[in-house]
């Protein structure tokens, strides 16, 4: 059962970072209130929203939901998988105080993008 377009009926929340070593997987969606940090996995049927920076590694859709998405406040992930596409960030990519944005990965045209986030989080919620 879908609510809106890019999200699953379940979610699951974390109230905390994510540190190495530590793994989460859930059959819906999930939203971290923290970092996920390098070594820490989250793994979701639906969407991932982390409300802080993703470096460790992030699948979303894993059930093979290709609306799935993955927003976050940085998005600087070993690895980010949304069904059955996985990308890497650019090696090269530098974070700076002039290009802090909300970030959100998702498949367009058959790839994983990852582009800034100006929108309306609500609008996706609907």
């Amino acid at each position: 059962m879908l609510r809106g377009e890019f999200f699953l009926e379940n979610t699951l929340l974390i109230d905390k970072t994510l540190r190495s070593g530590q793994k989460v997987n859930y059959a819906g969606n999930v939203v971290v209130l923290g970092d996920i940090n390098p070594g820490a996995e989250v793994v979701a049927a639906g969407s991932i929203i982390v409300l802080g920076t993703v470096r460790g590694v992030v699948h979303a859709g894993a059930e093979g939901f290709k609306k799935a998405v993955v927003l976050a406040f940085k998005l600087l992930p070993t690895q980010l998988r949304i069904a059955d596409h996985i990308t890497r960030p650019p090696e090269d990519e530098k974070i700076t105080k002039d290009n802090f944005s909300p970030e959100i990965a998702l498949i367009k045209d058959g790839m994983v993008v990852i582009e800034s986030y100006e929108g309306n989080l609500g609008k996706l919620l609907k």
